[in-house]
């Protein structure tokens, strides 16, 4: 290989490590963090008697008189009086309590970005707009006393200048919201009325009553007399009065004058 061929060789590994150091040196490198929040549980009791079973379909009347209908999957199961039990196993009148248990909590995504980016915009002191290698575009709020490093030198916001390349790192914070739902069913058989069936059914058969052939006697007690009468009383009450009497005399006396009056007068 001549001298003349291998400094070109050497030339164009040369340019070529430094294209990929600058394009590494270019790359926004991301880091991205999952803070959990808090979990909240939330718990809601639903109860029911089972109305119809019809292959997966399931109609339950609810405790506040609604009709649902469900469409139950093959693999569920649910326990009834202690033992876990199939779709098909269940029958109208079981009673069934569904406890649906969900669990949500708002965790935060924190994305810090770090890289080169050029000054589109500044708002001294508070807030600067960066474009970066990505060709994302994002406005910034500027801390408090921040010191930019452009060029190795330390600069302020007020010494920014549009086309400036600053190096920067993003924190960006973004809300996740993760839930998850639980359920769980269980139930009763209904009461029986009477005792399962076993053999023969036979009903007994009981003599009729007989009937009362003895004659039904009363008895009907006289008072018994208090004793001797009472004698007559030995005056009579009184029950009259000469009010009426006088009254009458009066009206007679009255006429017998007016008469007389009348035939003096003629």
């Amino acid at each position: 290989m001549s001298l003349k061929m291998w400094k070109h060789q050497f030339l164009a590994v040369t340019i070529l490590l430094l294209v990929c150091t600058t394009v590494m040196m270019a790359q926004v490198k991301t880091t991205t963090t999952q803070i959990p929040g808090t979990p909240t549980t939330a718990v809601e009791v639903e109860r029911g008697e089972v109305v119809y079973v019809v292959g997966n379909d399931l109609v339950v009347r609810m405790e506040n008189g609604e009709i649902r209908h469900f469409t139950v999957p093959d693999n569920a199961t649910a326990t009834v009086d202690g033992k876990q039990v199939t779709l098909a196993d269940l029958k109208p009148g079981m009673k069934l309590q569904r406890t649906i248990t969900s669990t949500s909590q708002v965790d935060t995504v924190q994305t810090i970005k770090t890289g080169t980016g050029i000054v589109t915009n500044v708002i001294p002191p508070l807030s600067v707009t960066l474009r970066f290698e990505d060709n994302s575009v994002q406005q910034f709020k500027i801390p408090k006393d921040q010191v930019f490093m452009v060029d190795g030198q330390k600069k302020t916001a007020f010494e920014l200048k549009k086309g400036m390349k600053v190096t920067a790192t993003r924190v960006v914070l973004e809300p996740k919201t993760v839930a998850s739902t639980s359920r769980q069913t269980a139930g009763s058989a209904p009461k029986p009325s009477a005792p399962p069936l076993e053999g023969t059914l036979l009903i007994a058969e009981l003599p009729p009553p007989k009937p009362v052939t003895e004659p039904i006697s009363r008895t009907i007690t006289a008072p018994e007399p208090s004793g001797a009468p009472e004698p007559p009383p030995a005056k009579l009450p009184s029950t009259g009065s000469l009010v009426p009497l006088i009254g009458l005399l009066g009206l007679l006396f009255s006429g017998t004058s007016l008469a007389i009056r009348l035939l003096r007068r003629s």
